[in-house]
């Protein structure tokens, strides 16, 4: 499989570089910074740019297979419009280039997931969260009115923890306090919904 990463410097993106490579894939990755792939940038085809440059996704998406998006805005509770601008950037090159097949990594509590979360989550979503929340919720607005073969992922609480290929998924999950789950496990299951048909057009909920 040809697949781009989008967030591939990233903690979650990281992880599914390595499972892509793992498996043989050939692995684009768009990155502002390239040198911060590290010991995979000589293992990956990489393209240098911004996933919210239509230009640039342009570039790096034509001849892939699969877009999995793993963007992301670390320890910041702005927005500053990436989601919304990096949709519209991957739609229009995806269309442009006649890729088809997206995977995108959001967060739980997003859009209609807020009404499962539990009151603590709730909390949360709504204060600290709220500006990244809303900016993620418009762009995946854009995404399901499109013509790609999306697939959107929502994640709990994110950790550090090692993969476990122990956790829960499913369409809507119920919530008790303030579910984890590590990256390295929502990256195995990024990487597994891009290489098969079932979660096409779904949402997929994912906690331990």
């Amino acid at each position: 499989m040809k697949l781009l990463v989008l967030g591939a410097t990233g903690p979650t993106g990281r992880h599914v570089v390595d499972l892509a490579l793992d498996a043989g894939d050939t692995v684009t990755v768009l990155a502002r910074r390239p040198e911060a792939l590290d010991e995979r940038a000589g293992r990956v085809d990489v393209v240098a740019g911004d996933a919210t440059s239509h230009d640039d996704v342009a570039k790096a998406v034509s001849g892939q297979d699969v877009v999995i998006s793993a963007l992301g805005r670390s320890t910041s509770v702005r927005a500053d419009d990436l989601f919304t601008r990096a949709a519209a950037a991957v739609l229009g090159a995806a269309a442009e280039q006649g890729v088809s097949r997206l995977v995108w990594l959001s967060s739980f509590g997003v859009g209609d997931t807020y009404r499962s979360a539990s009151v603590t989550q709730k909390v949360m979503y709504r204060t600290f969260l709220r500006n990244i929340y809303a900016n993620k919720e418009l762009a995946e607005k854009v995404i399901r009115a499109s013509r790609l073969d999306w697939t959107l992922v929502y994640p709990t609480m994110l950790t550090k923890g090692p993969a476990t290929g122990r956790y829960r998924v499913g369409e809507r999950l119920p919530m008790k306090g303030n579910p984890t789950i590590s990256r390295a496990d929502v990256a195995d299951f990024l990487f597994k919904a891009a290489r098969a048909p079932e979660w096409i057009h779904r949402d997929a909920v994912i906690t331990d």
